[in-house]
């Protein structure tokens, strides 16, 4: 009984062959062109129309195959492909395997400890070069305006001026000794240092918080610390060696009345450019 079901099937699928055959014959072609044609190897469409089926592989492949040798002749081989070709059946996907619940948070936990090394690889680095420059003590800030109270020298208590009379002369019923010279307190204000013009500033204007650090040319560091929105510090371009600016794009830079691109001179938006002696800002 098994055996005559067989040769059925076997006999079918040789009809169908058969019939893509003598239509390929009819149309005058051969095996290699139709091969050609199809994109198919010439064993492939000899398989087709012996009807081996095994040689193509599964039978969603042996389906689509002989569609498009079908197609080519202008053959219809539909009825042949509900007897002959069973229809490819989906695969039921059966667990065999079960993951202990701690094994499934022990996966969890790798993942996200993962997460975090990639995290830190990224941020570390960039924290790093925007905070290399901060000193280990708190920065503090001077103003460049104000002169140290070390530098005005204290003046003596002066006593009213008397005049000279000469060794020995003094007053009477004072019982003081006059001194050899009277003392002179001169009204004459200081002498104080010309204002730079206004084409030899450096100006530096805040809009957020930034670390700054201002350094002369003799290597002295004329002003530094930690700035905040609203701040603005001057300098005179001549006496400006090099400049530090962190967090330097919230930092608007003028040089002569013109506002200086520090772009070019950022890395990692910290900003590091000297200035020259004609007090032109330039890479460091």
């Amino acid at each position: 009984m098994i055996h005559e079901s067989s040769a059925n099937i076997q006999g079918d699928a040789r009809g169908c062959g058969v019939r893509l055959r003598e239509a390929r014959i009819a149309a005058g072609l051969s095996l290699q062109e139709v091969a050609t044609k199809l994109r198919m190897p010439v064993h492939v469409v000899q398989a087709l129309e012996d009807g081996r089926w095994q040689v193509i592989g599964a039978s969603v492949f042996v389906r689509g195959q002989l569609r498009s040798y079908a197609r080519l002749l202008d053959v219809d081989v539909e009825p042949f492909l509900d007897t002959e070709v069973a229809p490819a059946a989906p695969v039921d996907l059966v667990s065999h395997a079960h993951a202990p619940r701690y094994q499934r948070l022990m996966e969890n936990m790798g993942r996200r400890a993962v997460y975090v090394v990639i995290t830190a690889a990224i941020a570390v680095p960039v924290w790093l070069a925007t905070r290399s420059h901060f000193a280990d003590a708190p920065p503090t800030t001077a103003s460049l305006d104000a002169v140290p109270p070390e530098t005005v020298p204290a003046l003596p208590a002066q006593s009213p001026v008397l005049p000279a009379t000469g060794v020995g002369s003094g007053v009477a019923g004072t019982g003081d000794v006059e001194p050899a010279g009277p003392y002179v307190a001169s009204l004459a204000p200081p002498v104080s240092r010309a204002a730079p013009s206004a084409a030899g500033k450096l100006v530096l204007d805040f809009n957020g918080e930034s670390w700054m650090q201002v350094v002369a040319r003799d290597g002295s560091t004329l002003e530094q610390g930690l700035m905040h929105a609203g701040d603005s510090r001057s300098f005179d371009a001549a006496g400006v060696g090099r400049v530090v600016l962190g967090n330097a794009s919230v930092v608007r830079v003028q040089q002569a009345g013109s506002i200086v691109d520090t772009t070019p001179y950022q890395r990692a938006n910290v900003a590091r450019f000297a200035v020259s002696s004609d007090g032109s800002v330039t890479a460091e």
